[in-house]
């Protein structure tokens, strides 16, 4: 059996989120979309952790579903910690995971000690991510900390504006229960692969999506007989480089592909400097010494940049989990129709597409072109085919700014600076 899992999502208690985030249309899209696993997220909000026990019931030991649907949900979070150490102000984003409500409660009473976490859905903490790993470990050996898009500038582990260089200048002596880290949308495991530090954690995909429609955008997918929070804890923990080539034996659940976005797309994939519209890939940042050239200031340095910044090798390693790049459907159908925005007419598309063939995930990947062109239109099974291919233009996000696609533009007249950056 195969389990697409999205376990990093927020609620509508969380800033910039969707109002009509909750249980009932989160299980929707997850039908729609093709996630059988949901993260709850946002565990540490009381009234978004009283709306999940009243929606939710107990499934597989540690997973829970919605009355009468198959949805599953396991519990999760994302906490902010804001702090200083070593002389530098660190802005530190960590999902957790935890196997029941009562463990919820003992990390929660915990978290309250230190911020108040009424105030936001992802509440903000002046917390070493050290120490929190210390305090949700404490509440049970079982729970996960994992640390978010680990390479965005202003909030992660290794982000060029308030991250660290290592995973053990950030978690120091915890660093040994780190066992994954999540790529984020403006990066993908091949760029992971140029860290050799990484290879001790599972690189792990979901969408950290701030509305119902956005869930799935990444995933991972976990293939087994069965499921159970300690199966997916165990499936992540051994799914490392270094896990995989000291694999003597199949495990009852395994990781067995990431899905990504393409990074360019994502929000800080090149240097640059919205406010005067200065996109740049590195090599160009290095020019003007990572200054704008329009105003002088300071550029936003992205993930390509930071990566190679960190980077020890020119090979991947031999044990690696598969990944697979995607463009959401709707955005595909958007660009066949070439209409700016979702319209009704696109809707129609969508929905047809949707009732004819299956979920989202299965038609980006495997359903055939055929039956696609059959169900929408020649053009949109061509567009699905070319994204399937990575046959596009790709525009590379920057501070702030997303990416953009043109799946029906030739790649190959792409300005240089646009191309496409190769790792390996």
């Amino acid at each position: 059996m195969k389990y697409i899992a999205d376990l990093h999502i927020h609620s509508k208690y969380s800033l910039a989120t969707s109002k009509n985030t909750n249980i009932q249309n989160l299980t929707k899209q997850a039908k729609i979309k093709g996630v059988d696993i949901l993260g709850t997220g946002d565990f540490t909000h009381p009234l978004w952790l009283k709306e999940l026990k009243r929606s939710l019931e107990p499934a597989e030991p540690g997973l829970f579903k919605p009355k009468k649907l198959e949805t599953r949900y396991i519990l999760s979070a994302e906490i902010s910690s804001i702090y200083s150490k070593n002389d530098k102000t660190r802005k530190i984003h960590n999902i957790i995971l935890a196997p029941s409500f009562k463990i919820v409660e003992k990390i929660n009473r915990e978290l309250k000690k230190i911020g108040n976490l009424k105030s936001d859905g992802r509440p903000i903490l002046k917390l070493d991510a050290k120490e929190l790993a210390k305090i949700v470990l404490n509440a049970s050996k079982d729970c996960l900390i994992i640390p978010a898009h680990i390479w965005t500038p202003w909030y992660s582990l290794l982000g060029s504006k308030s991250g660290f260089n290592s995973i053990e200048e950030c978690f120091e002596e915890y660093t040994k229960y780190i066992y994954a880290v999540e790529t984020g949308l403006s990066a993908d495991p091949e760029m992971c692969w140029k860290c050799s530090f990484l290879d001790k954690t599972a690189l792990i995909s979901n969408s950290d999506s701030h509305s119902p429609k956005k869930i799935g955008r990444e995933a991972t997918l976990f293939e087994g007989n069965k499921i159970s929070y300690n199966l997916i804890r165990g499936a992540i923990k051994n799914a490392s480089p270094n896990a995989l080539k000291k694999k003597n034996k199949k495990l009852d659940l395994e990781i067995k592909k990431t899905i990504e976005f393409f990074p360019q797309e994502g929000k800080y994939h090149w240097d640059g400097h919205r406010k005067c519209d200065i996109s740049l890939n590195p090599e160009q940042s290095l020019k003007y010494n990572n200054i704008c050239p329009r105003c002088g200031k300071p550029l936003t340095i992205g993930v390509m940049n930071r990566v190679l910044q960190l980077a020890d090798r020119k090979t991947k390693p031999k044990h690696t989990t598969p990944f697979q790049k995607l463009i959401p459907l709707e955005d595909i159908i958007i660009d066949s129709l070439n209409v700016k925005s979702r319209t009704k007419k696109a809707e129609e598309q969508y929905n047809n597409l949707i009732n004819n063939i299956g979920n989202e995930i299965s038609i980006l990947t495997e359903a055939k072109i055929e039956d696609i062109k059959k169900a929408s239109t020649d053009k949109i099974g061509e567009g699905i085919e070319r994204a399937r291919k990575q046959n596009i233009f790709l525009q590379p996000g920057y501070d702030g700014e997303f990416g953009k696609i043109d799946i029906f533009k030739d790649p190959q007249k792409q300005k240089t600076k646009q191309n496409q950056n190769t790792l390996f």
